[in-house]
């Protein structure tokens, strides 16, 4: 008996996350339109910046902009998925969900946990989507299947890291409006970043501030697997893309996933 314990935790822990997982996917299943929400600002940076901006734009190395550009807008996503978990989280907090959570008989872990593999599966769909999306206005990838599956992978795995400063996030803001003003920090974040300019072509000090931001390797690495042929820069951390791709958001994780825990044990205090 003693010995099947531990196999009774890990079960029911694995059972109470996926019950959080189906009770937020029932949320997108009857509310269609946060997905499209989501969705709308990089499809419409996607026509605003490649139809509109796009000819006056330069790509390092010729090409075409669009092809360059794709990859930055899967990024940009990603990037983004952190304000909607903050503001479900926050949301939930608020209105005495995880309270409700916190004094019933399920794992403690599972509320997080749970949190984290609704995002992760939106972010499969807003990825998904947004893929086609491209596919319909001409973007076509060169580096093969194998690529383009490792691409998606570090997309995910940056949107992984982000998940858990959302969670964070939205445990210490105030309110569901306080965290909807968290586009203030993802706004400039994502800008100044290889998305829509490579940083080779900004003024120095910017392109260095642009060339270690971590949205940055995951953009350069999807163009790199995407095939996108766009010339690098000569600084080390755009010639390890794909390394730093997997780092950054490694330490992402380190650091938030141990605050975002922390915190949330402090909720019953």
């Amino acid at each position: 008996m003693t010995a099947a314990l531990p196999h009774s935790r890990a079960y029911w822990a694995v059972a109470d996350c996926w019950n959080v997982v189906r009770r937020g996917l029932t949320h997108y299943q009857r509310q269609p339109v946060n997905i499209a929400w989501q969705l709308g600002f990089p499809i419409l940076s996607v026509l605003l910046y490649g139809y509109v901006f796009g000819s006056a734009m330069s790509v390092p190395g010729g090409g075409d902009y669009r092809d360059f550009l794709m990859p930055g807008m899967f990024a940009m996503t990603m990037a983004f998925g952190f304000i909607n978990t903050a503001t479900v989280v926050v949301y939930d907090a608020t209105n005495g969900v995880i309270d409700r959570f916190r004094s019933m008989p399920m794992a403690s872990s599972a509320v997080v946990s749970g949190r984290g593999v609704t995002d992760l599966l939106v972010a499969c769909a807003e990825l998904t989507i947004l893929m086609l999306t491209a596919l319909i206005i001409g973007w076509r990838p060169d580096g093969g299947f194998l690529g383009a599956i490792a691409s998606f992978g570090l997309l995910l795995w940056l949107r992984f890291a982000l998940i858990w400063v959302g969670v964070w996030l939205g445990l210490i803001v105030p309110n569901p409006e306080a965290a909807g003003g968290l586009f203030a920090v993802a706004f400039p974040l994502t800008m100044i970043s290889s998305i829509f300019v490579a940083p080779q072509l900004m003024p120095d000090w910017l392109g260095f501030v642009a060339a270690w931001n971590p949205i940055s390797s995951t953009v350069a690495a999807s163009r790199e697997l995407f095939g996108t042929p766009v010339g690098s820069g000569d600084s080390w951390i755009e010639q390890h893309a794909v390394l730093m791709a997997m780092v950054w958001p490694l330490l992402i994780t380190a650091i938030f996933l141990p605050l975002a825990v922390r915190r949330f044990q402090r909720l019953s205090r």
